[in-house]
């Protein structure tokens, strides 16, 4: 195959790339008109004003108002050129010419074989992009993930043998376990959000995540909404999360098969902390109102300028067709209906909650076993929460500072023997943490609280309820994306009014746990 000598190209101005054997497919590709069109003689990273060809590429882009380059934005005034490779760069000019002269004519027709190959190998790669589009993961869905480790052991101590023993031989194993999180956000327009999470644990049966007094860890409650409950569970992935939000106005409309209470409100009234430990130190204070109920649901939210209004409704047996076991707003729907105010900004955010709550659904997480003996009844919660939080403009020794409080009325329904059951209940929690405590990108964090507690019971008496938890952790950051995080906790009274009238029972635990983020 014969090259052409760049002077006969001159009055296109085309690039002259290295002389080369016939252009394969995807180098043909290379060459489209959008990428190797040059409207600036700037444009050429190898042209210089004492150039030869500097005025006449000037002058050119004057005439017709394009020049075509090579593919890395070079011109190679130097070096010759096949005659298909002088008909790809003469292509690529071709659309931004109004009127064809009789220079233009007679390239044309000088290169028309080689302008026909070209253009019907385009049409056939275009062709196959198409195809390969059409089969390829949406550009527009976003993948992340979390992977954690957890190692962790509890101890039990008190005078309460028969709860100790039971509970050193059901969770006083130290275990190994792990919990595998992916999500994938698909927006069609930009504003909207397609929310699929998938997760994966092995927590059931370990002593996070098992049955008794230490079932108060973060993984062990997300793994029950993954499986319905632990025992059932194994390691499997399910579906955690499937919804779908968007705009209207200042209003967010979301609706889902699967969605959480907390994904359908505008604002969150805690930064406690960064990497959880014991979820029960996590909800605000509030874990009756806070319920993160997970089902179906609807809900909206209005925010402008800070100030939010929430509203939604979560049934967590809604996929059941039977109303006494399911539906939607039916005896069974297992339903949680929510309503917050509040307002937040960088630093600062405070939040009041309403939940109405159907009791016998196991929707209250978060109590001392005597007060979820009581939740287990058919009935309503009326469970009320006041939320704020508050961190300093830059970390210090100032640390950020989270603190709710909740308060709760029960009622119950059905022929259900009401005395002594659990009529008025509280909680509360405070959590400090310290960013770039001791190191930079490091975190040191504490928090203490009583999760759910009786403080009036059905008849008028006053209960001996009440537990106290404290956690402390410390969260090395590796990478980026690698995190450590050693922690103890303590729970001073797990078993609430349960506990043998005149006896202790205690529990301290320890984990190390490792997060992988992608």
């Amino acid at each position: 195959m014969k090259s052409i000598p760049p002077l006969l190209l001159a009055p296109l101005a085309l690039a002259l790339p290295a002389a080369a054997a016939e252009l394969q497919l995807v180098e043909i590709g290379a060459y489209s008109p959008s990428r190797e069109q040059v409207t600036s003689i700037s444009q050429f990273s190898d042209v210089r004003p004492t150039d030869w060809s500097y005025q006449a590429l000037t002058s050119l882009i004057e005439r017709y108002g394009c020049v075509a380059g090579y593919p890395n934005g070079t011109f190679r005034g130097g070096q010759a050129m096949s005659r298909y490779e002088a008909a790809a760069l003469l292509n690529a000019c071709l659309d931004r010419i109004g009127e064809l002269t009789d220079e233009l004519r007679t390239l044309m027709a000088e290169f028309d074989k080689e302008l026909a190959v070209l253009r019907g190998r385009v049409d056939g790669l275009e062709a196959k992009v198409g195809v390969l589009e059409a089969t390829s993961f949406s550009t527009t869905t976003k993948l992340s993930g979390q992977a954690t480790f957890v190692l962790g052991a509890n101890s039990f101590s008190g005078s309460a043998q028969e709860p100790v023993n039971s509970s050193r031989n059901a969770v006083g194993a130290t275990s190994f376990t792990y919990d595998l999180q992916l999500t994938f956000d698909t927006s069609f327009n930009g504003k909207d959000l397609l929310r699929t999470n998938l997760r994966a644990g092995n927590f059931a049966d370990s002593n996070i995540g098992g049955a008794g007094p230490s079932s108060l860890s973060q993984l062990e409650v997300a793994f029950q909404e993954n499986c319905g409950t632990t025992a059932d569970c194994g390691d499997v992935v399910a579906i955690d999360r499937l919804f779908y939000q968007f705009p209207l106005g200042d209003f967010t409309f979301s609706v889902g098969g699967r969605i959480g209470q907390d994904d359908m409100l505008a604002i969150w009234p805690s930064v406690y902390p960064s990497e959880t430990v014991l979820d029960v130190l996590t909800v605000a204070g509030a874990p009756a109102a806070y319920n993160k109920n997970l089902g179906a649901g609807a809900g909206v939210w209005w925010q402008q300028n800070g100030f939010a209004i929430s509203a939604n409704y979560v049934a967590a047996n809604g996929e059941v067709g039977a109303p006494a076991d399911g539906g939607i707003a039916s005896a069974g729907s297992g339903g949680t209906g929510t309503v917050q105010l509040g307002y937040s900004n960088d630093r600062w955010g405070l939040a009041a909650i309403y939940s109405s709550i159907q009791n016998g659904n196991d929707l209250i997480v978060y109590a001392t076993n005597f007060a979820l003996n009581s939740f287990s009844n058919p009935g309503t919660t009326n469970a009320y929460g006041l939320s704020g939080y508050w961190q300093p403009a830059q970390s210090g020794w100032l640390p950020s500072i989270s603190a709710g409080w909740g308060l709760n009325s029960t009622s119950y329904s059905g022929d259900v023997e009401r005395e002594g059951l659990v009529s008025i209940s509280q909680s509360w929690s405070v959590g400090l943490q310290w960013q770039d405590a001791f190191m930079r990108g490091n975190t040191l964090g504490m928090g203490v609280g009583q999760p759910t507690f009786a403080t009036r019971l059905e008849g008028g008496s006053t209960p001996s309820d009440g537990n106290y938890v404290w956690e402390w952790w410390y969260r090395f950051q590796l990478t980026d994306q690698i995190s450590v995080t050693p922690a103890l906790f303590y729970l001073s009274r797990p078993l609430g009014g349960d506990t043998p009238v005149g006896e202790s029972f205690r529990q301290l635990g320890g984990l190390v746990k490792t997060s992988f983020r992608f």
